[in-house]
Parts: structure tokens; C-alpha cells; sequence
């Protein structure tokens, strides 16, 4: 952003809203294929999955391309699917995780893109991307913990603490299904106020009204905002329609990968077009966009600029990318081709450098489904590796 003075506005959606509820299923299969190849005794570096998810009433259809151990079974797949759906929360009459009828159409992946991307095979002999595209990463320090722009990071918080206090702390009242949204006013380039929180959330007490209900989420939503940001002069619609009986599949049909912004950075930095969740890393859609917040992220916890975005290009079946693109402020004292130059030196961006130093190759995808890819904490089993700042120290180094 150019202005220092303006209000920006994100949202985000829950585990529960029916594109999140296809997101979780096909990154569930991407952890599948991981989890069971490997336990075969299959190389991980061969493993490929490319899996959409449609839900709508009581019905799921999982669709997409697959290369992994003969010994999963579409039977294994629904289970996993319907467990997927338990934990989300849905056990309603017009989407239930025990009843609904779920469709496996899976086949093997196409020898045409595999030749490209195998590494040994065709026209090039590195491993090359499974697809053209242009990816983008992004880090600022509105969000000093997390590196993420203020109102797609806290549309995330607020949706994040409803579903803690509906599946643990007793709220049953709320159903899965929920939308928000955080319009932040920057002051001097700074957020310093929310001028506007929007919430939608589903409810399973069809007596509730808008005001009950945001009688019951007001709390949760002060306890995630910074001290200070909510004042009198914050605008709130809470369910503005009115009631939110119906919600998830049942209420709108649900595709894989239709949250691209919601999952990245909530408008405030471009978006190359290729959603992430049921896609191996081989796909750079996914691979790269990870490796591009990694570096953007660790370029602003070294200090080099208070926001970063990256942006780099890949053909199908060539390894190394066509370019890689960096933009700051224009004021900023280390200019964008300084930055370009270091990030050669501190990261192979070819797709098996990527896998290679993300550790991508393993069953850690699921929990990325939902409440943003980026901001997150790096997880004990190698989840949201891309959003470690383990590069701080190399990169001073490139720039000395």
C-alpha cells in the first residue's frame, strides 16, 4: 500500500462453510496418500494427488488424480471423508457426516503431466513443475507475532475462538458455518482501529434473533482484538439477515479451492490464481505460494522492509522459475533487485527445493484447510514449515 492513511477490509471463512468443508476433505486425501504410500514403503518424492471435493445436500463427490499405494481404497477414502466432516461438527438433517452419500472418482494421474514433472523424465531431466503459473507470497509487520496483514489475521482469530467455544467449551447453540469480516483503519501506515466487524454465524436454536446472537459472540469477538481497536464508533452487523438455521452444504453447495483469498492474505497483496488445498507439492500453485510467504516472512524478520511481496513464474516441466519479482515501498533503503539477488542465494526454488527445504513431503496438510495457510505456528509434525523465520540470519549475511 502507497497510502499511509485508509481503511482496508478482509474476510475470512470457518471450518464449517461449505468450501472450507471441501478443502479439509481433499487435503485429507493428500494427507492419506502421504501417510499410507509411505507405510508401503513408496518413495514420497513419487507420491501425487490432486483431489476436488464437491459437497452440496447430504452428498459429497470427490473428483482428481491420484498416484500412491495400490492399498488405499475408496472405501478407506469415504470413511476418511466422513470423519472429516464429524470433527467439522455437521450431524444435521441436511448434511450429516453418517448419512450423507459420498462419490469416489478418483483415477491415476496423466502420463502427459507425469513425464514433465518426474524427474528423469521427459523433456527435461530435473524434476520440473506440475504446472504453468505465477505464485505470490507477502509478509508485513502489521501483526508483529505473525507477519500478516491486520484484517485478514484477525477475521481469522475471531472464527478461530467461535469454533473453540462451540466444540470445546460448551456452545452448542452455534453451528459450523460462519463468515466474518474486519475493516481496518491505517493511520500513518499503522492499524490502530477496527471501524467495522461483520459476522455471520450459524445457529441450531431456531428461536434465536440477531440480537441474541450477538449478545452470545460479542465477548469472544473484544477477547481476540487488540486492546483499544473496538471503540463506540465501531460498526457491527451480527447476522444481518436475520436468522442462520441452515448453513453449510445443505444451505450452499461447496467447491475445493473457490477461498483463495480468504486462505492467503485477504486482498491485501495480489494472488496468482491457483488454490492450494487437495494438491500435492509438486503443484507449485501450492509449493511455490509457500515458499514465496517463507521468504517474504523471513525478509521482514530480518528487518530488510516493513512489507514484502514476491511474486515468481514456472512452465510445466521446467525446474527453475522464468522469474522471481520483489516489491517494497518505494521509499524502502534496500530496493526490490537487492532483495531478488538474495533470494537466489539463500533458496533453491526449483519445485524439489522447495519440498526439500519446506520438508513438504509428509502428511501435514489438513490442518492448512482452515483460517488461513499463512500466519499460522509451525506444528510439531513439520505443519506450516513455510512459516518458520529460520532464514534471519542468512539473509543479513546475503546483504552485508
Amino acid at each position: 500500500m502507497s497510502r499511509q492513511t485508509y481503511e482496508f477490509t478482509s474476510e475470512s471463512v470457518s471450518e464449517g462453510h461449505p468450501d472450507k468443508v471441501s478443502d479439509r476433505i481433499s487435503d485429507e486425501i493428500v494427507d492419506l496418500y502421504f501417510r499410507e504410500s509411505i507405510k508401503d514403503g513408496m518413495s514420497p518424492w513419487d507420491i501425487r494427488v490432486a483431489a476436488e471435493t464437491l459437497t452440496t445436500t447430504n452428498k459429497v463427490v470427490i473428483a482428481g488424480e491420484t498416484r500412491g499405494s495400490d492399498k488405499i481404497t475408496k472405501d478407506m477414502i469415504i470413511e476418511l471423508a466422513r470423519e472429516a466432516i464429524k470433527d467439522i461438527g455437521y450431524e444435521q438433517e441436511g448434511f450429516h457426516w453418517k448419512h450423507a452419500d459420498i462419490d469416489v472418482l478418483l483415477h491415476a494421474q496423466s502420463v502427459d503431466i507425469a513425464q514433465g514433472v518426474d524427474q528423469g523424465n521427459g523433456l527435461h531431466k530435473e524434476e520440473g513443475a506440475g504446472d504453468q503459473g505465477i505464485m505470490f507470497g507477502y509478509a508485513s509487520s502489521d501483526v508483529p507475532d505473525f507477519l500478516m496483514p491486520a484484517p485478514v489475521h484477525y477475521s481469522h482469530r475471531i472464527l478461530e475462538r467461535l469454533a473453540k467455544a462451540r466444540k470445546h467449551e460448551g456452545v452448542s447453540v452455534l453451528g459450523p458455518d460462519a463468515k466474518s469480516q474486519v475493516t481496518v483503519r491505517y493511520h500513518n501506515g499503522r492499524p490502530v482501529e477496527a471501524t467495522a466487524i461483520v459476522l455471520s454465524t450459524q445457529h441450531l436454536d431456531p428461536n434465536m434473533d440477531s440480537k441474541d446472537v450477538a449478545d452470545l459472540v460479542k465477548p469472544y469477538i473484544h477477547e481476540v482484538m487488540p486492546k483499544g481497536w473496538i471503540t463506540e464508533k465501531t460498526i457491527w452487523h451480527i447476522n444481518p439477515t436475520g436468522k442462520f438455521v441452515i448453513g453449510g452444504p445443505d444451505g450452499d453447495a461447496g467447491l475445493t479451492g473457490r477461498k483463495i483469498i480468504v486462505d492467503t492474505y485477504g486482498g491485501m497483496a495480489p494472488h496468482g490464481g491457483g488454490a492450494f488445498s487437495g494438491k500435492d507439492p509438486t503443484k507449485v500453485d501450492r509449493s511455490a505460494a509457500y515458499a514465496t510467504r517463507y521468504l517474504a516472512k523471513n525478509l521482514v524478520a530480518a528487518g530488510v522492509a516493513p512489507w514484502v511481496e514476491i511474486q515468481v513464474s514456472y512452465a510445466i516441466g521446467v525446474a527453475t522459475p522464468t522469474s522471481i519479482y520483489v516489491n517494497v515501498d518505494d521509499n524502502n533503503p534496500i530496493k526490490g533487485g537487492q532483495i531478488e539477488a538474495v533470494i537466489r542465494k539463500v533458496m533453491d526454488l526449483t519445485p524439489r527445493g522447495i519440498r526439500n527445504h519446506l520438508d513438504l513431503n509428509k502428511p501435514i496438510y489438513a490442518p492448512s484447510a482452515a483460517y488461513g495457510h499463512f500466519g499460522r505456528h509451525p506444528g510439531p509434525n513439520g505443519e506450516f514449515s513455510w512459516e518458520k523465520v529460520d532464514l534471519v540470519d542468512e539473509i543479513k549475511a546475503a546483504l552485508k
